[in-house]
């Protein structure tokens, strides 16, 4: 397996970057992951970093040296990422849970599986060319595909999403794959700080005309430009699968036939994974997200 591969983050406009990103890989298979941290709700960051942190070391758990089944990969790890922010919400007896949302890819076998929830983004490129992206759970994507010639009220704000990690309900995502891949494919993990400001045309183009060492840190120079004072944190990772020993190799070029069996890499940065998650039942679950909506509305009182 032969993959280049380029990751950046650049914090904008905002106090904090609550963005996170990474790739793990064993010698048959890689993930990628990227997490976008939700203002309006506490401790955005944590919610990231343990999504990150929980599924790379499922992964890390799974992965011998292929994810079996990525599709019920996918539904575990997610589960299991939202159960542990309810958990730290509820240890940590917070009026609120830290949120976030989650795009994340595994390439393996010549063919890549991804699954998102939000509206952090995946785009699929080929010979310059958009075959796929991940439709965002946000009313305006809903009423755009429901309603396509019905124009938005113009304030309308696109930011509203109806599900993410870390809410109290439970999680809707989206799983894809398999798709077959091909020399020289392209696919870009990104948060909506680059989609927010520059256009898909923009990014496929770019994406399609340069190696991905050059189009991603590119990309997120443009978006920071455009948004200007005001910008989001902007985070990406693009890769590009290569076949090997006949593909030439790019910036960023890994190379996973050399390396042993059982060998994990990872630039996730190292965390925990909570022995206890798969202790945490449907009813545990609910006692937790009643203890925060009483918290919430306890709040709600007192400030009325």
């Amino acid at each position: 397996m032969k993959f280049s591969v380029f990751q950046i983050s650049r914090k904008g406009g905002r106090e904090k970057n609550e963005d996170r990103m990474g790739y793990c890989y064993t010698k048959a298979s890689g993930l990628f992951l990227l997490a976008d941290g939700m203002g309006g709700h506490p401790e955005g960051e944590v919610a990231a970093q343990m999504v990150l942190q929980t599924i790379s070391a499922l992964y890390q758990k799974e992965a011998k040296p292929e994810i079996e089944d990525p599709k019920a990969f996918f539904n575990m790890a997610i589960m299991a990422a939202h159960r542990q922010i309810l958990r730290y919400a509820a240890e940590k007896h917070l009026m609120d849970t830290p949120r976030t949302t989650l795009v994340a890819c595994i390439v393996q076998g010549s063919a890549a599986h991804w699954v998102h929830c939000g509206d952090s983004r995946l785009y699929f490129v080929r010979h310059g060319e958009l075959l796929a992206r991940t439709r965002d759970h946000s009313y305006i994507e809903q009423h755009q595909d429901a309603k396509p010639d019905v124009p938005l009220p113009d304030k309308f704000n696109r930011n509203v999403l109806y599900t993410c990690l870390g809410s109290p309900t439970k999680p809707v995502f989206d799983v894809t794959g398999p798709v077959q891949l091909q020399q020289g494919d392209r696919i870009l993990l990104c948060s909506d700080g680059l989609w927010g400001s520059l256009e898909d045309a923009d990014i496929v183009y770019q994406l399609g005309q340069k190696p991905v060492g050059t189009a991603a840190p590119e990309l997120v120079e443009r978006a920071l430009l455009k948004a200007g004072a005001n910008s989001d944190n902007v985070t990406v990772i693009a890769m590009e699968w290569e076949t090997p020993d006949s593909f030439e190799s790019t910036r960023g070029s890994i190379s996973t036939d050399s390396i042993d069996d059982g060998v994990f890499a990872s630039t996730v940065q190292a965390g925990w994974l909570d022995s206890t998650v798969d202790d945490l039942d449907d009813e545990a679950i609910e006692r937790s997200i009643a203890e925060i909506n009483e918290a919430i509305r306890r709040s709600a009182a007192r400030k009325a």
